[in-house]
């Protein structure tokens, strides 16, 4: 790990937060590689239910991949290889939320994109700048983008590279809430602790059903959301949910 990534577990959330605020939390390979360490942790430990995704300081959620670090790739082939960061929260299979403090740009948007949740403070700023530097993002941004926003408004980022701000970002469906700034992490963290209180199983479930919803066909999203919820049925934290029910008590889950 390093100290340009801060990975912090408290009770059943972990956070993973981007620390390089001087250079607005641009993300350096060997950043990237501590974020793919932080990624696999929270898949291997079970104790984890939710992670949170920010970055430090006021100004910058991630403003993308270090643009002075790019020509360290040997060649273009080696850049498409890279330990992604993008890729490595996209792979969480615990529930995500992005707090988006600042400029979530380029790289930094795609991460954002590649959490279930998204909040953000008033201040923050949401661009696809790549267009302005001769290249496209590569981390799902076009995918992303536009089942969130729409083709259209989709086109207008990946084409203009302009940025919008926090209160257009929410009237387009790429954020869910929108707070002051101070109110940021303890709203994420209010969010995550609601996610952690749940079913384990079922809200990793929900994750898989959810992406699934967005990429197979109708009829057989509804299929495999029906053999999801059966899997869900069979649990003991799903006894243990009829119980509590039945018994008017808190249900305890245990993740099995």
């Amino acid at each position: 790990m390093t100290d340009k990534i801060l990975f912090d577990v408290q009770g059943h959330v972990a956070t993973i937060t981007l620390n390089r605020p001087e250079k607005l939390n641009a993300a350096t390979p060997e950043m990237s590689k501590a974020i793919v360490a932080a990624a696999e942790e929270c898949n291997r430990n079970d104790q984890i239910r939710c992670v949170i995704v920010t970055g430090a300081g006021p100004k910058s959620f991630c403003a993308g991949s270090d643009i002075a670090e790019l020509d360290t790739y040997a060649t273009p082939w080696d850049f498409r290889n890279r330990a992604d960061y993008c890729d490595a929260i996209h792979r969480l299979l615990k529930p995500s939320i992005a707090a988006v403090n600042g400029y979530a740009f380029g790289g930094g948007l795609e991460t954002a994109l590649s959490c279930d949740i998204r909040i953000a403070s008033k201040n923050a700023r949401f661009a696809a700048p790549e267009i302005k530097l001769g290249w496209i993002g590569g981390g799902g941004m076009a995918a992303f983008l536009s089942k969130s926003i729409g083709l259209s408004n989709t086109a207008l980022m990946l084409m203009t590279g302009d940025p919008i701000d926090a209160e257009k970002a929410l009237a387009w469906g790429l954020i869910s809430e929108l707070v002051e700034q101070e109110e940021l992490m303890p709203r994420a963290r209010a969010i995550a602790e609601t996610i952690a209180s749940r079913a384990p199983i079922a809200a990793e479930t929900a994750k898989l059903n959810l992406r699934a919803a967005c990429s197979m066909p109708l009829e057989k999203a509804m299929e495999y959301e029906r053999d999801l919820q059966t899997i869900c049925f069979a649990t003991a934290d799903a006894a243990e949910g009829r119980a509590a029910f039945k018994e008017k008590r808190a249900p305890v889950f245990q993740r099995r």
